[in-house]
């Protein structure tokens, strides 16, 4: 099976919405893991006066991440997939966030302008056609001094990891998928963590695109070598 792209994956995560805060609930670490990386923005007075980004955000997980580690900051979510953004919207929200429909690389079709003084991508880069495309437009719409953190699955390139991932999805995430109906869509998880850049190849990405002091962080538990935070910055 291949992998899907732009509206193919939109209609998948649109009928996957439903279950799919019980599928990633499931997952140990998940949340924290989100909580972590936020943090990684270091954000100063809880994010008073911040604009913050959250692109790709689901059904709101990264933006519970965002307000676990910057409550004060006006949250903008984007989604492509209006399934995972209704199910986004219907949770109980402060009301400095909200939620938009848009692609990650055409965000001011959607009337979402900058400038942001912090952007948090989780589970993006992976899933959109041109990674390159998506870095130059979020820089675009970041302030001088802006700080990024992008949350991935980006294998380190060890062989071991590589194995861990595909075992991990052959004998739970996969076989949830298919229970649930959904299994194209997981099927895609396992096939575009494999194909996607390793967490170096990304962080040289980000590099080229702008992006100044990009660090690659490491995370605990069973994702070690598997997911990573890469932080940067907009110089300014």
């Amino acid at each position: 099976m291949s992998l899907l792209r732009e509206d193919a994956l939109s209609v998948a995560f649109d009928h996957a919405a439903a279950r799919y805060d019980l599928l990633v609930a499931a997952s140990p670490g998940y949340h924290g893991h989100l909580r972590r990386s936020a943090r990684r923005l270091r954000l100063p007075d809880e994010g008073r006066g911040a604009r913050v980004l959250d692109l790709g955000c689901g059904t709101g997980a990264s933006t519970a991440a965002l307000l676990s580690a910057a409550e004060q900051a006006e949250i903008i979510g984007v989604d492509a997939s209006r399934g995972m953004l209704e199910r986004a919207a219907a949770k109980k929200w402060p009301a400095g966030v909200r939620f938009v429909q848009a692609s990650a690389d055409r965000l001011t079709e959607a009337g979402v302008y900058g400038p942001f003084d912090a952007v948090f991508a989780a589970y993006l880069m992976r899933n959109v056609p041109d990674p390159d495309l998506t870095l130059a437009a979020v820089r675009a719409a970041m302030a001088p001094g802006a700080r990024i953190a992008v949350h991935e699955y980006a294998l380190s390139g060890k062989p071991v990891h590589r194995a861990l991932w595909t075992a991990v999805c052959r004998t739970v995430i996969m076989p949830l998928g298919r229970a649930g109906g959904d299994a194209g869509l997981y099927d895609h998880l396992w096939r575009s963590v494999l194909g996607f850049d390793t967490a170096q190849e990304f962080a040289a990405r980000m590099r080229a695109a702008g992006f100044t002091d990009v660090r690659v962080l490491p995370l605990p538990g069973w994702q070690t070598g598997i997911t990573h935070t890469f932080v940067g910055r907009v110089a300014g």
